[in-house]
């Protein structure tokens, strides 16, 4: 969940069309919204060619893993606000037999180090490990990877309890997973990240030197306590609880979140507002001293953002959302119940806010096919007016493949090309070839059958079968290939 961010020169992540004035995503029809069909229900057909109900959606979103690992997070801000100490407690339950537990150290990744940000694992404890170490996977130091040798193989369905503590440096102000400026400090992904990909094993997966997430990690039930001074107030993944009285100039808040891949916290003076959406979130925003725009706007615009995409994809994932509004400009990074918004943009936090259903519930192995949350949350945002298939030809038109792995790009330019921008037009032109009704009824049945799953892009083609018209464009835009078909 790295740096969703967008591309300050393609206006905010979004492909701003040659001669039209407008992103691709702002010249989709207002009226070419989804169908009033609860998420829940099958597609019908309805003479467009697409076909009928031949793979009915089940009748309620698929249940996350009751033996998903357990996470219980200590966190510590220091006075200065530019370290952290934590002790993670992790039990994990594999669904493939193994040896090891690998965990991602992605505040090593190479942007989050030029900031000065940087982990090390201080201690692990449990009482089926052996030993653990470093490896390098493309990181800066200490390493990218934190691997604990076990005494024994660990078999499916059998579990285990390990302790990790760690320390997290954070660097100076610029727009990261983490980093600290006047009394503010944030950090995502700051803790040791299992990487385990459910039915496949540990991810190894190198870090690049592009601007994009190479994580994968599969839904926890997760606890989370912060340690800070008590000025600040803390926003963070999770349904949060009412923070602990001072004590010796510091509180205690804790949170909770059942199936979180990820934790962001921030602590800061912020100035906060909590709404509850229409369809029952509640809604939590925070703003800096001399912020331009209010905590309360700033709640307003998330609330339609989540109204709005829960019509389109069903209902929002989480019973919460927090949005701490960050100094720098720059964009949004998305967590499970929570963004750091960098800059009070709209199209930034629906991009960010997209992100909930495709990377937060419906996920994806961030460096093997980042297309299936970019590519998505892209497509996602508002749209409206009619896009011209000529304008969605000249986008389709250019290099690369939207399906490549994070290796596979020469640079941050040509990733947000063909992932961001290439891949949101696929989507689109593949929703306007099988018409709007079968297409949006076919993506709510791709949500509603991989929530909480790590989703592949055979996952996609399946729930497109019924659509031949739009699987044809995302092969030609190479989204998918002749291996992820079905049959």
């Amino acid at each position: 969940m790295t740096a969703r961010r967008t591309l300050p020169a393609a206006a905010a992540a979004l492909l701003l069309l040659a001669g039209c004035g407008t992103s691709f995503t702002e010249t989709l029809a207002a009226d070419d919204t989804p169908s009033a069909t609860p998420s829940s229900a099958p597609p019908e057909d309805d003479g467009d060619g697409g076909g009928d109900d031949d793979r009915a959606c089940p009748a309620e979103r698929a249940e996350p893993d009751p033996d998903r690992p357990v996470v219980d997070l200590d966190f510590r801000l220091s006075d200065d606000l530019r370290t952290v100490t934590g002790t993670e407690t992790v039990v994990f339950t594999p669904d493939v037999d193994t040896d090891e537990m690998v965990f991602r150290l992605v505040p090593n990744s190479p942007g989050a180090t030029e900031l000065g940000n940087r982990i090390t694992v201080d201690d692990v404890r449990g009482d089926d490990v052996d030993q653990g170490g470093y490896e390098e996977a493309g990181a800066d130091g200490p390493g990218g990877l934190y691997v604990l040798q076990l005494d024994g193989e660990l078999r499916a369905g059998e579990s285990t309890e390990v302790e990790l503590d760690f320390t997290v440096s954070l660097g100076g102000s610029g727009f990261e997973r983490l980093g600290t400026a006047d009394d503010v400090s944030w950090w995502a992904s700051g803790f040791p990240l299992l990487a385990w990909e459910p039915g496949v094993g540990w991810a190894r997966d190198p870090f690049v030197g592009i601007l994009g997430e190479t994580a994968s990690s599969p839904v926890a039930d997760t606890t989370i306590s912060v340690s800070a001074p008590e000025e600040l107030t803390v926003l963070m993944t999770g349904a949060q609880d009412d923070p602990s009285d001072p004590d010796d100039g510091r509180r205690t808040w804790t949170s909770r979140e059942p199936v979180a891949r990820d934790v962001s916290v921030a602590a800061g003076e912020f100035r906060t507002a909590t709404l509850t959406s229409p369809g029952g979130i509640e809604i939590t925003t925070g703003v800096l001293p001399g912020a331009d725009t209010g905590p309360g706007e700033l709640a307003d615009w998330a609330s339609e953002d989540v109204t709005e995409l829960a019509d389109r994809f069903g209902a929002f994932p989480y019973g919460t959302l927090t949005v701490p509004l960050l100094p720098d400009a720059g964009g949004g990074i998305e967590y499970p119940s929570s963004i750091l918004l960098a800059g009070a943009d709209r199209s930034v936090l629906e991009h960010e806010v997209a992100h909930m259903w495709f990377y937060g519930m419906v996920g994806d192995s961030q460096f093997r096919d980042p297309w299936l949350d970019e590519a998505f949350a892209t497509y996602a945002e508002r749209v409206d007016g009619e896009v011209p298939q000529e304008a969605l030809d000249q986008v389709l038109a250019a290099p690369g493949d939207v399906g490549a792995a994070m290796d596979e790009f020469p640079g941050t330019d040509e990733y947000f090309q063909a992932v961001y921008e290439k891949g949101g037009a696929a989507l689109l032109a593949a929703r306007q070839a099988a018409g709007p009704a079968p297409f949006d009824a076919a993506l709510r049945c791709y949500v509603q059958v991989n929530a909480w799953s790590i989703a592949t892009p055979a996952d996609l083609a399946a729930a497109l079968a019924d659509l031949p018209a739009a699987t044809e464009v995302l092969v030609a835009a190479g989204a998918l290939d002749s291996d992820d078909l079905p049959g």
